[in-house]
């Protein structure tokens, strides 16, 4: 096949006429092929460039929506890991409420895993970090002078900054215990994804997205701190739990329960302080968190009824048969079982 191609007159040049030939030709029925894939490999290029352009422009209207609902967010953490745009901590909550939804599909039909090397490693991970981070933030507010009734965003200085980061792995820590439900999926512990497990884990990394781009620091510090000190020592149970030689030390599991009360009764009673003698920290941020904290009183509490008023327990100090395994009758918020451990089941 021959192609015959002229080139015009360019307007800055003198005009002439050239002529050319290029002679194209296929070989092989291999040759068609290849021309037949490189041209729907560009299709395909063509396509995921669309859909990146389409998956962009959701992403800017999503976060326009919410910085037209919250205002300015903090200039401080610009930059800062997954908090520029809200999309990748949405999607992966909406795979984590799916992996649950498939999971169980999945184990259905399947033996249930142990997974007690794992969650050895696990629980030891997460303790360790709580206790990383209840340091860290008892020694950064202390540095920032923070006020424990009130205390707002930017006076501080260095230390808001401090806290800031902290912050963000408490976080971040939050997508990371998506995998207490996981092992309860593959465990086929179904009886333990309650509502009340699903819907704090779930909303817990979301909400904190929200605060780590409007309000980093400042009073936002009490509660992580408390809560990194209740997860150490649940974790750490958690962790003793796998192994049965342990059960007969694991006393404590009721104090473990009413340190959980304790701890949302004054994480609200730190937030409502700032509404009785304001500082400039966000009404609006105060009065969500009280609200929300609530929400999980009321769940907690339906929890704690079911499980100790009506139903009569063994004392504490009984251990359970060497070699199997029963539940804590708590979880990593309201306890209502463990993400793997070893405990006692209610009689």
């Amino acid at each position: 096949m021959h192609i015959l191609l002229l080139e015009g007159a360019r307007p800055s040049w003198r005009p002439r006429r050239v002529e050319e030939k290029f002679y194209f030709t296929y070989k092989s029925q291999g040759d068609l092929e290849d021309a037949a894939t490189s041209s729907y490999l560009q299709g395909c290029g063509r396509g995921l460039m669309k859909s990146k352009e389409h998956l962009k422009a959701f992403d800017d209207e999503i976060n326009a929506f919410l910085d037209n609902m919250f205002g300015p967010r903090d200039s401080r953490v610009r930059g800062w890991f997954m908090l520029d745009s809200y999309l990748p901590t949405f999607v992966l909550t909406v795979l984590y409420l799916l992996s649950i939804w498939l999971g169980n599909r999945f184990m259905k039909s399947r033996p249930a895993l142990s997974l007690r090397g794992l969650l050895t490693f696990y629980n030891l991970g997460i303790t360790l970090l709580s206790a990383y981070m209840l340091a860290e933030l008892i020694l950064s507010s202390w540095e920032g002078g923070y006020n424990l009734q009130c205390q707002d965003l930017t006076s501080a200085g260095e230390a808001d900054i401090r806290v800031a980061r902290v912050l963000w792995w408490y976080y971040f820590s939050k997508l990371i215990e998506f995998l207490d439900t996981i092992f309860f999926v593959l465990r086929k512990k179904t009886s333990q994804i309650t509502f009340l497990h699903v819907y704090h884990h779930a909303s817990m990394f979301n909400i904190w997205w929200c605060v780590l781009n409007w309000i980093p620091c400042g009073q936002s510090f009490f509660g992580p701190t408390l809560n990194s000190f209740i997860h150490i020592l649940m974790y750490s149970y958690y962790g003793l739990s796998v192994f049965p030689s342990m059960h007969k030390y694991l006393w404590w599991k009721r104090y473990l329960t009413q340190a959980q009360l304790v701890q949302f009764v004054l994480t609200i009673t730190h937030t409502l302080s700032a509404v009785v003698r304001p500082c400039g920290f966000p009404f609006g941020c105060l009065i969500f968190q009280s609200s929300y904290m609530l929400t999980l009183v009321i769940l907690f509490l339906n929890f704690y009824v079911q499980t100790y008023r009506k139903k009569p327990m063994k004392k504490d100090t009984d251990a359970p048969p060497a070699g199997k395994e029963v539940k804590n009758g708590f979880s990593k918020v309201y306890f209502t079982a463990t993400n793997g451990a070893i405990n006692k089941k209610a009689q």
